[in-house]
């Protein structure tokens, strides 16, 4: 594509759990280019759940070396960098800024302990630290590792989230956005600021946390050591950024009170914006603080969204994701109620959290039969996740903040199929952007433009419409039947790990 001379470009980057993708926006709005690189997780034993930070950075230099060769003008053009990432990671780092041992990911349940320790001690604080304790934050994992790995813990200097471990590489800088401290639970959300009394009951002290700075602020410039490597020059700002679902509300225009959607990544959830910092958190959501200034969020988020759908790809040995999306689609019609004995799917393969907060739980099919197809397997974890997602939705309503029309954002809003399940299961419309798979991305970058000081405006620009998706009445009607019965598993699947 042809770059016009006077075009400046912002640079997205999003860290995800499976994969990182870059993106670069142009000032019109639009996608020039796009690379990924793959990110990979380690297991080291049953609920734990690793990276490598260094593996994170080799897959930026991939992703960015590819993006400055396939489009050299538009990268020669670069003002501005903007960063999103997967959130409540625990990347440690000693006094030389290295890692001292792999980074602890978001759906980690090691943890499980120490986050009833907390939520005992500060019950009297979660209106302030936007929610319960939950396993997967960072501060308990951090109070995990003081007890488990004090060798380690005693090297600690900073404790960051994973994309700030990328701006350290890019700025040499310590710093962090608004929304990835709310979800450390480190955050008096309200006032946007450190809460000491839980930092130093995980053992830290406010030295050993990044600065805080809003994702429309510029947290420093690149180095020259970077910008020699990437061909950028030292005058590349790089703004505060933000956590994945902060940014992708920001790339697809959501950044006012009432705005809502719902994304469907590895993990999903059900995001509602608002003005109101000290919304009613019960039923297991978050109340977060936006990366923009004065406003927040409420969000319920289940711990396995698309990932279900890899996942049953890969035991029922289907060639794609796609394919498996055909063979269903073949066996239950869109338009057409799913057959009664159809088997039902939990989707807690990583424990749930909205709204049970039950780390340890696990997924399982139910109403199996020797006749159960493939195809009948698909569509329940299609539909099992849908079910989930509505529980979210419900859990997020009950604290007062509205979900009404949604948009349907990543890499699981590419189906239609499932776009519709969501649209019958939820009984409300939903929408389906263009280019909203990479939401994050574009958010991203649109924060790098805000820093750069371009019309804060332009974050509200929404991404084109793809399709609309209404709710079915009489598959609407089948379905809540089906999800009465879905509902009605969970005490038997916790009781399997009590």
């Amino acid at each position: 594509m042809a770059t016009p001379s006077s075009t400046r470009f912002s640079l997205g980057i999003d860290l995800g759990t499976t994969d990182l993708k870059a993106a670069l926006l142009g000032e019109d709005d639009s996608v020039h280019g796009t690379a990924s690189s793959p990110v990979k997780s380690y297991y080291p034993r049953a609920g734990w759940s690793e990276q490598n930070p260094e593996e994170w950075w080799s897959a930026c230099l991939a992703a960015l070396g590819d993006l400055r060769s396939r489009f050299p003008d538009a990268w020669s053009q670069v003002d501005c960098i903007g960063l999103s990432g997967q959130m409540h990671g625990v990347v440690a780092l000693d006094v030389n800024d290295e890692p001292v041992r792999p980074a602890i990911i978001w759906n980690d349940s090691r943890a499980t302990v120490q986050a009833a320790e907390l939520a005992e001690r500060f019950a009297s604080a979660v209106d302030l630290l936007g929610s319960v304790p939950m396993a997967g934050f960072t501060a308990p994992k951090m109070l995990w590792l003081k007890k488990n790995e004090p060798g380690t813990f005693a090297r600690i200097d900073c404790v960051m989230s994973p994309k700030d471990f990328l701006r350290l590489r890019l700025t040499g800088l310590r710093v962090t956005d608004t929304s990835d401290a709310a979800g450390t639970l480190w955050l008096d959300v309200p006032r946007r600021a450190w809460y000491e009394p839980i930092v130093n009951a995980t053992g830290l002290t406010l030295r050993q946390l990044p600065e805080i700075v809003d994702g429309t602020s510029p947290s420093g410039y690149v180095t020259k050591q970077t910008a020699e490597q990437f061909g950028l020059r030292t005058s590349v700002v790089v703004a505060g950024g933000a956590g994945d679902n902060p940014a992708s509300a920001v790339g697809i225009g959501a950044c006012s009170a009432g705005d809502a959607f719902i994304t469907l990544g590895t993990s999903a959830a059900v995001v509602a914006l608002t003005d109101d910092p000290t919304a009613n958190i019960s039923g297991g959501i978050h109340r977060f603080a936006h990366t923009l200034r004065n406003e927040w969020y409420a969000m319920g988020a289940i711990l396995s969204g698309a990932s279900c759908l890899r996942w049953v790809t890969r035991i029922l040995s289907m060639p794609s994701e796609q394919s498996l999306l055909d063979l269903i689609s073949g066996a239950v019609p869109v338009n057409e109620n799913p057959p009664p004995d159809a088997p039902l799917f939990l989707p807690y393969l990583a424990g749930e959290r909205t709204p049970y907060n039950d780390p340890l739980v696990r997924g399982g099919f139910m109403n199996l039969g020797v006749d159960t197809s493939p195809a009948l397997l698909g569509y329940a974890v299609l539909e099992g996740v849908a079910f989930a997602l509505r529980d979210a939705a419900a859990a997020v309503e009950s604290s007062g903040v509205a979900v009404g029309r949604c948009a349907l954002v990543g890499g699981g809003a590419r189906s239609d199929y499932w776009a519709q399940l969501l649209s019958d299961v939820l009984g409300r419309e939903l929408h389906t952007l263009v280019g909203s798979e990479l939401g994050a991305c574009i958010g991203a970058a649109k924060l790098g433009f805000a820093a750069c000081g371009q019309d804060p405006a332009r974050l509200k620009t929404i991404l084109p419409l793809k399709r609309k998706f209404v709710p079915q009445p009489a598959r609407t009607e089948a379905l809540q039947q089906r999800y009465r019965k879905f509902r009605s598993l969970f005490p038997a699947a916790q009781s399997l790990t009590s």
